[in-house]
């Protein structure tokens, strides 16, 4: 069984994918402390807890997959994007002492979609070519939650893959990205339909609650507060959710139930990333719950994506491996 070591670990999203998809999660590391609370909750393995900017590496054991959903506020849209002007932008460099160091056999990177485009390309294309020259192979994708996780949750990632040809000669040529899946699940599968803590409702004596009943007529999507404004997804899908959105009259996710209009709880947040319901929530701020959901990554597109790994490291049939050889994929 291949291990992995987990950086940015956050709560555990692509730890749990990856073990739900059979791998197993070594050590993992993580500098928010809230997230370390919810992490040390649900994971029994090693949390190395604090800045990876000190962590000793030549301390760790060796892993065969290094993870990580690097800080994506400097390639967000919502950010500055200042890329590798940023200093969390220069996280992506320290992840690359690791691979150097380590030298570990299949690589796994995730972050905001916007990634792409940035600096009209060139931090993408710096990645990519880093990630190149130390001879792994290269795939990318961006993936929505909603086609490719049957979750009614519009979130578009980018996810990187890459392989040691070192290691991994032929099998790196068979590894491709799952395939879009029918959404099933509607919104309202997902939020709870009973009453809930009466703290998530708004009331008559809120400022914006004679706006709220306006605007919100419809039980089956859920709505994006916007401090001065109530947006409806058209597509009967949660908005992507945001570290923010426990913070107050900034992107908040709202829904309309026969008990009047409410905010998304934490544990429906983190039911949107596609989190079981064994997970376990702990007993913080909930601003610090809205935060790791919205920080999260979705628990069924990465298992999705860790099964297709797995497959093309054990090899598949001689007709697709004799198809698949013919193509050159760097």
């Amino acid at each position: 069984m291949l291990k992995i070591g987990s950086l940015y670990a956050g709560v555990g999203g692509i730890c749990l994918g990856f073990s739900n998809a059979g791998f197993c999660v070594d050590w993992a590391n993580e500098f928010d402390k809230n997230a370390c609370i919810t992490y040390r909750t649900n994971f029994s393995h090693e949390l190395i807890e604090g800045d990876i900017m000190k962590i000793n590496i030549s301390s760790l054991r060796n892993i065969d997959i290094l993870a990580g959903g690097f800080p994506c506020q400097p390639f967000s849209i919502a950010g500055y994007r200042k890329g590798f002007d940023d200093n969390r932008g220069n996280h992506f460099f320290k992840m690359l002492d690791f691979v150097d160091k380590m030298r570990p056999k299949i690589l796994f990177f995730e972050n905001v979609k916007n990634l792409i485009g940035h600096d009209k390309g060139n931090t993408y294309k710096v990645i990519k070519n880093e990630i190149i020259k130390r001879n792994y192979s290269f795939h990318a994708k961006v993936l929505n939650t909603k086609d490719y996780g049957n979750i009614p949750h519009n979130r578009e990632r980018i996810y990187i893959v890459a392989f040691d040809k070192n290691v991994f000669k032929h099998e790196y040529k068979l590894f491709d990205f799952p395939k879009p899946e029918k959404l099933t699940k509607k919104v309202n599968d997902i939020f709870i339909n009973d009453k809930v803590d009466e703290i998530f409702y708004y009331k008559e004596d809120k400022y914006m609650y004679e706006m709220l009943q306006n605007e919100m007529k419809r039980y089956d999507t859920v709505y994006q507060f916007r401090r001065q404004y109530v947006r409806e997804n058209k597509s009967n899908v949660c908005p992507t959710l945001t570290a923010n959105m426990g913070t107050g009259g900034h992107n908040v996710p709202l829904i309309k139930t026969k008990y009047g209009i409410r905010k998304l709880t934490p544990r429906e947040c983190f039911d949107f990333q596609g989190f079981p319901k064994s997970f376990i929530l702990p007993k913080i701020a909930k601003s610090h719950l809205y935060k790791q959901a919205g920080n999260s990554v979705s628990i069924p597109v990465i298992e999705r994506i860790a099964e297709n790994i797995n497959k093309s490291i054990n090899g598949l049939d001689c007709k697709i491996q004799k198809e698949l050889f013919s193509e050159v994929v760097i």
